[in-house]
Formats: structure tokens, C-alpha cells, sequence
């Protein structure tokens, strides 16, 4: 039997590679023009099965397994097939999982070691297969499906890869690894294909189809704003076109500007009370509330109520004492002037012993000093002591002053 089949396959592949500028040709044109060709040889192809015809007045065709051959050993980008019949690849390993189970509790080894070989071919082929198919769709989408033309083309293959990746996560949700894990039972093969190997696939799969899922819907909202955008603008030429004396207002000395021009936010959006609003009713009753009426009728009221009596006599004479924190400044301008050296407040302060803080005494000589008539104070210089701001430019931080005569 093995020989046999062994046979069977050297041949065909042989007539595989014999014959493929023929399969090539029915490859690249999708059909086999039959008058072109040695009829022998295509006779011979349709005997193999590499060639058939879906109907009598059709020309030859190529077998589904021969082309999905080529379109995996090519990576053609034409190629869109997707198999995601997931329940029946399911279906086929429960089955061949209880056949190896029941030919192996009868001890025949021979059937059990061959259900295990077709279980283990039909595992890893099915594991293949998705992968496969999640290939098919990352090359679709690397070049944003290139082989179509147009962007409406586009979106419809791009709902359709939508459509089988979610028919292979729903078919991924057929999966359950606890009915697996049962079937399996205590049998370290079948444990190992089951839940294993099939556990870390659909694991590896499901994770890399969300993000497939996320790209296809960026690339579907990439084509419609293109769709879109395209639209406008033929709209725009058809109008150009039916009216050929249009010419564009100046629209930036508008008031309102259309928002296809006005592309920039506004700083500060207009503003007005809402006073229809009933959920701000409470706020503007709390501002009603707290103007304050002015009404002088009430006062003049009050005056007249009382008994004033007012006497006009002559006013006395006051006097305000000054300041001590000013005459202790008088004192020290007197001192620079006596002594006509040049002195620091601060050393004054500390040397005369004056109660007041370092930064009002500062504060009050400057201000002692600007407050000078110009006559005065063109006798004096006055200059800061200090440091520019180390973070800040442009400020200057005084520690102290000096005075002195000009």
C-alpha cells in the first residue's frame, strides 16, 4: 500500500515538473486554451487531476489543490482563499482521537500507531493552515490591497477580510480545551496533540488576529476619509466645471469664515449667559442677589428723622508724628551727608543697632530715596547690591544698598 501510493505520487510529480509551462500558462490565464497544446499531454493532465472542466462547454481549468499549491510556493498577492472551516477540521480530530482510543484499548498497535499519524497530520496541517490563513491576511494588508484598483474596491476587501477573521475567531471559540482534555483522558500523545500543541496555537492565533482585526479597521477608516476627500473634490470639479465663471470670495474678511478654510481653533469661543437654562437658575439668582442697590431716598429719610445739631467752629490745629522707620532713614541720608563716604543700609542698620527687619529697612531707604524732590536728589547715588535671578532672566535680587553723595 505504501509503495503503491509512493508510486503514485513520484508520478505525478513528475508530470508536475514535465509539464509546467502548460500548468504555468492555465496558472497565469486561469483557463487552458486546448488547441494551443499537444492534445496527448493535456489528456495525460486530466487523468492526474491536475486538470478539469467545471462544464462541457468550458475550457480547462486548474484543480483548486494545484493552484493553492502554486499560491503558497509563489506568495501571490492575488491570492485571497481563506480557509476558515474551523468546526469540520474540529470534527475530523475528535473522531480520529476516539478511533486511536478504541484501537488501542483493543491492542491493535498497527490501526492505533496509523490513527495517530493521521490525528498528529491533521493537528499540525490544521495548525498550518490558520497560520497560514493570518499570513494571507497580514500580506493583504501590507500593501493595503494593492491588487485592487479603486478605493471602493478597497473597502470591500477589506470588509471581507473583516468577515473571515471574525468567522476564525468565532471558529476559534469552538475550542474547548476541557472537553479536549477529557477526550484525551491520561494518554500522553493524545494530551500532547490535543491540548499542547493545540493550546499554544490557538493561543499564538487568537492574539495575532486582534491586532489584524485593529489594522483592518484603521485601514477602513484610512480609505473611507480617502473615499471622502475624493468625493469633495470631484464634487468641486463638477461644480468648477457647470459654472466656469466662479471665482472664490475673500473669505478671511468675513465674519465667519467656512470651516473648509478656517482651519485653526479659536482662542477664546464666544460667550453669553443662558438665561433660558433651568440647571443654572440657581447660580443666577445667587448673582441677582448679591447686587447691590444703591438708593439715597432712604438716607436722606434717615437725616431728617434724626435731631443734627451743627455747630461751625474754628478747627483746631494737629499735627501727624512721623513715621520712626522714616526719620531713622532721614537720619542715615544726613549721616552719608556728614560723613560724606559711601555707606551700605545694611551696615548702617546693624552698626546704629535698629530694630526694624533687613528687607523693610531696604525697602523704606529706596523708597526714602525715590520719594526725594529731583533738586535733592540729584546731590545722592543710590546703587543695588545683588545678584541676577539664577532661573528667571531679567530679574535682579537686591541684598542690599549703597548711598552716597554725587
Amino acid at each position: 500500500m505504501s509503495s503503491n501510493l509512493h508510486q503514485a505520487g513520484v508520478k505525478l510529480l513528475k508530470q508536475l515538473g514535465r509539464h509546467a509551462d502548460i500548468i504555468m500558462d492555465a496558472y497565469l490565464a486561469g483557463s487552458l486554451k486546448e488547441e494551443s497544446h499537444d492534445p496527448a499531454v493535456v489528456e495525460k493532465l486530466k487523468q492526474a487531476g491536475i486538470l478539469w472542466r467545471p462544464e462541457p462547454d468550458q475550457e480547462l481549468r486548474l484543480k483548486r489543490s494545484v493552484r493553492a499549491l502554486l499560491e503558497e510556493g509563489l506568495s501571490d498577492e492575488r491570492n485571497r482563499q481563506i480557509d476558515s472551516n474551523v468546526g469540520s477540521a474540529l470534527a475530523t480530530i475528535k473522531t480520529l482521537a476516539d478511533h486511536y482510543k478504541e484501537a488501542r484499548h483493543s491492542s491493535d498497535y498497527s490501526a492505533a500507531e496509523a490513527y495517530l499519524s493521521d490525528l498528529s497530520e491533521h493537528v499540525y496541517s490544521f495548525a498550518d493552515s490558520l497560520r497560514y490563513s493570518i499570513r494571507v491576511l497580514w500580506g493583504r494588508i501590507n500593501n493595503e490591497f494593492g491588487y485592487v484598483g479603486t478605493i471602493n474596491a478597497k473597502i470591500r476587501e477589506n470588509e471581507l477580510a473583516q468577515s473571515q477573521v471574525s468567522e476564525l475567531l468565532n471558529g476559534l471559540e469552538m475550542f474547548q480545551f476541557s472537553e479536549l482534555g477529557e477526550i484525551a483522558g491520561d494518554i500522553r500523545e493524545l494530551r500532547k496533540l490535543l491540548v499542547t500543541t493545540l493550546q499554544e496555537t490557538m493561543s499564538d492565533c487568537a492574539q495575532e488576529l486582534s491586532v489584524v482585526q485593529g489594522r483592518l479597521l484603521e485601514l477602513l477608516g484610512r480609505f473611507r476619509q480617502i473615499r471622502g476627500r475624493t468625493r469633495l473634490l470631484k464634487g468641486w470639479l463638477l461644480y468648477t466645471d457647470l459654472h466656469p465663471d466662479y471665482r472664490p470670495a475673500d473669505h478671511v474678511s468675513h465674519k465667519e469664515i467656512p470651516s473648509l478654510f478656517n482651519r485653526a481653533e479659536v482662542l477664546l469661543a464666544p460667550a453669553s449667559v443662558d438665561v433660558h437654562n433651568a440647571s443654572q437658575e440657581f447660580e443666577l439668582m445667587n448673582i441677582v442677589a448679591h447686587i447691590k442697590a444703591i438708593s439715597r431716598q432712604g438716607v436722606i429719610e434717615t437725616v431728617r428723622e434724626q435731631d443734627v445739631s451743627v455747630s461751625l467752629t474754628q478747627s483746631e490745629d494737629f499735627d501727624i508724628p512721623d513715621n520712626p522707620l522714616k526719620q531713622a532713614v532721614d537720619a542715615y541720608f544726613v549721616d552719608v551727608i556728614e560723613s560724606g563716604l559711601r555707606q551700605s543700609a545694611l551696615d548702617y542698620l546693624a552698626e546704629k543697632a535698629l530694630p526694624w527687619d533687613a528687607e523693610s529697612w531696604i525697602y523704606q531707604v529706596i523708597g526714602g530715596y525715590d520719594g526725594l524732590p529731583d533738586e535733592h536728589k540729584a546731590y545722592f547715588e543710590l546703587e543695588p547690591l545683588g545678584e541676577p535671578h539664577p532661573i528667571y532672566s531679567g530679574n535682579f535680587i537686591i541684598r542690599d544698598v549703597e548711598l552716597w553723595l554725587a
